[in-house]
């Protein structure tokens, strides 16, 4: 979820970044400092993709993506439902995970972007927020088909100040929301279970080429709006000595239980990254490892971080050959989450983040372990362009994976969401295994 920690993309795309205007001085349409300018970090998970962008044309630097992608889970789900991923969700389908139209926008300091998002996205990442259930208009469907979304002003002031208000990209949890930009179509948990994006207001500090210090004032936890009176807190600190190596920190406090005002989350989220090897000319043309911690838990409201916190982790290792054309990546990962306040409902007769099931409870002391492991192999015969084929092995110590009998009952959703349906259970297995070939673009 890190997407280009700078995250004014535009800072490191615009060509013609160091040119002037006529020789009138500085062009207006970059800014006059590069975030992080002093080395290449295509390497860094989440910062994969072209190094030119072509859909760019004065104060525009524009962006298509495409991600297409067919899974194939071993127990061959009936109804072709994957539960407990926010990013693959159907078997045995070719689908559409993300169709996305934007860019960035930049002119004396005014800058935007704006991406949509089309596709499975645009269903599946509003129903994990059950903010919108607190009052009226409909917040779910007012951003459904939007990823990112915000305005912002660059003051050319330390090595550059952006402030910016919308909805942005979290980065926590290392990996981005857009697959094309990671090591793996599929993160581990620790990724996949916390924020992919918050709404909000942040200001990114840059006290040097080396280190972003950002504050966030925001909603919620992955909210389109707040769960109680309260907004939520945070910051990332990015800090990069140097171009083969780079820490990423995450800190949060909010209230994010709905209806309950009196419970606090905390959240760190950190992760380092190393880049070991780096010879273009080389079969072995580059290598690179990653190492999240994550640790948190919910206290207050009748709560404690005795019994209701979340501990995990995720490590991987990347090999790059043929002038870095072709990846192949080993990881994993695993977690603790006792009352499941971060594990992902599966959608159990239609069950969304506000409903919940009566299937798979998230009470205060429900247990909740999990590990996975996974082997991912993608080849860029351009740099536009994307294969991925790809091995999961996910495991936990309760029936959460959707088994060959589904999670929707015969003939379909009954009831209200997620509720019981009387003589019908779910088919939720403890363990499941997963084939993904997906076909990606980013121009």
């Amino acid at each position: 979820m890190q997407a280009q920690l700078f995250t004014l993309t535009l800072m490191l795309a615009v060509p013609g970044l160091a040119e002037t205007d006529g020789g009138a001085g500085p062009s207006p349409f970059a800014p006059e400092k590069v975030a992080f300018g002093f080395g290449d970090f295509s390497w860094m998970p989440g910062n994969l993709g072209p190094t030119t962008r072509p859909l760019s044309y004065g104060p525009f630097t524009g962006e298509l993506r495409v991600d297409t992608v067919y899974h194939h889970s071993l127990w061959n789900p009936v109804d072709d439902t994957i539960s407990g991923s926010s990013e693959v969700f159907r078997s045995g389908e070719f689908q559409v995970t993300q169709l996305g139209l934007g860019g960035d926008f930049y002119y004396k300091g005014a800058h935007a972007r704006l991406m949509t998002q089309f596709g499975m996205y645009s269903q599946t990442t509003p129903r994990n927020d059950a903010s919108p259930a607190r009052g009226q208009w409909k917040l779910e469907d007012a951003y459904r088909y939007i990823s990112e979304a915000y305005a912002g002003y660059h003051v050319d002031v330390l090595h550059g100040i952006n402030v910016q208000a919308g909805i942005f990209m979290s980065y926590v949890g290392l990996w981005s929301y857009y697959n094309y930009d990671n090591w793996t179509y599929q993160p581990s948990y620790v990724s996949s279970n916390t924020p992919w994006f918050f709404n909000g207001v942040r200001v990114q500090i840059f006290t040097s080429d080396k280190l972003k210090i950002e504050p966030w004032l925001v909603n919620g936890w992955q909210a389109y709006g707040k769960f109680n009176q309260a907004p939520g807190f945070g910051m990332q600190v990015a800090w990069r000595p140097t171009d083969w190596f780079a820490f990423v920190g995450n800190q949060y406090i909010g209230t994010d239980t709905l209806g309950n005002p009196d419970r606090r989350r905390v959240h760190t989220d950190d992760s380092v990254m190393v880049k070991y090897h780096d010879n273009r000319s080389a079969v072995l043309s580059r290598a690179a490892a990653s190492l999240t911690l994550d640790l948190g838990c919910e206290f207050g409201g009748g709560v404690s971080c005795g019994d209701q916190y979340f501990a995990g982790f995720m490590a991987y290792n990347r090999l790059w050959f043929w002038e870095n054309r072709i990846g192949l990546t080993v990881g994993g990962g695993a977690i603790t989450n006792p009352g499941r306040y971060l594990v992902l409902l599966p959608p159990i007769n239609g069950a969304t983040a506000f409903s919940g099931t009566p299937y798979f409870t998230a009470n205060p002391g429900d247990r909740y372990q999990a590990w996975d492991t996974q082997v991912s192999a993608d080849f860029s015969p351009v740099e536009f362009v994307k294969f991925v084929f790809e091995y999961n092995h996910r495991a936990a110590s309760v029936p959460y994976f959707s088994g060959p009998g589904g999670v929707t009952p015969p003939g379909g959703n009954q009831g209200a969401p997620g509720s019981a349906v009387e003589g019908w259970a779910p088919d939720l297995r403890n363990t499941e295994d997963r084939f993904t070939v997906s076909l990606g673009i980013k121009l």
